[in-house]
């Protein structure tokens, strides 16, 4: 039984896919090995780096999931989630991520998987319905996005936390204090979008991992732009895949309901 099931989930994804999972897997270690990390606030590098792999593996999952329009993301994701605690509480240092992913990602996959759960494609019951965002929200998103960056950037920057990440340099850490609530907005965005099955989550995939490899080339974490920059080629495929989804399905009833 194992063997079958191991069989099913290895033909389940597309060479592709495979090889685009087992790249980023692969330089991520290569990476880890070539450039260890340091000890940072009296925790051994080792135990960075391996909380770093480790999230660095269940994102890339999660994200090949997303893609393949499957419901079970949302249970990778619950991982993802205890890797994005983990990190800030040992790095002392991006409080908003912490903060929103325990107050919003964590109820979001919850919910979002219950939510996707209900809206199976007639055809395949692996892939679940997907669509596409119209009408003014996006400017609403947008604007949201602008706000909670200047009021939890400024809130966030005012707050003294002692980390050794950035040398003493305030201004840096204070830059990075805003990013961290810009990229914290999109990612909320995401989560809402993912809730309600939009193929605009990708776009938003792609901001943050923009964001991201900035944070991450300004706090020195070099090992993570490989994952970000696995995010932009897989949320490239994910729009694609979804964009032809939905053409495709263009001719039905418009599945507008959340839950």
């Amino acid at each position: 039984m194992f063997k079958l099931r191991t069989r099913e989930l290895w033909n389940y994804f597309t060479t592709y896919e495979k090889c685009w999972f087992f790249s980023i897997l692969t330089l991520s270690v290569i990476f880890a090995i070539l450039f260890p990390e340091e000890d940072i606030n009296g925790v051994n590098g080792g135990i960075i780096a391996t909380l770093y792999l480790l999230n660095i593996f269940l994102n890339i999952l999660c994200e090949l999931l997303i893609s393949k329009q499957s419901k079970w993301n949302f249970i990778v994701s619950l991982g993802v989630e205890l890797t994005e605690i983990l990190i800030p509480i040992v790095l002392m240092f991006r409080f908003a991520t912490l903060s929103v992913t325990l107050l919003f990602w964590i109820p979001i996959d919850i919910i979002s998987f219950i939510n996707w759960h209900k809206h199976p494609d007639k055809k395949e019951e692996d892939l679940t319905k997907v669509r596409k965002l119209s009408g003014w929200a996006e400017v609403g998103i947008i604007a949201a996005i602008i706000v909670w960056t200047v009021v939890v950037g400024t809130i966030m920057s005012k707050i003294n936390v002692q980390t050794e990440l950035f040398g003493g340099n305030r201004n840096l850490e204070t830059w990075v204090n805003y990013l961290d609530a810009l990229v914290s907005a999109v990612g909320m965005a995401n989560g809402i979008f993912i809730l309600l099955r939009l193929r605009e989550q990708w776009i938003a995939w792609i901001l943050d991992s923009i964001i991201e490899a900035i944070i991450n080339i300004l706090s020195g974490q070099f090992i993570l732009l490989i994952l970000k920059a696995g995010y932009l080629t897989n949320s490239i495929y994910g729009y694609i895949k979804w964009t032809k989804y939905i053409k495709e399905h263009k001719g039905e009833k418009p599945d507008t309901g959340i839950l």
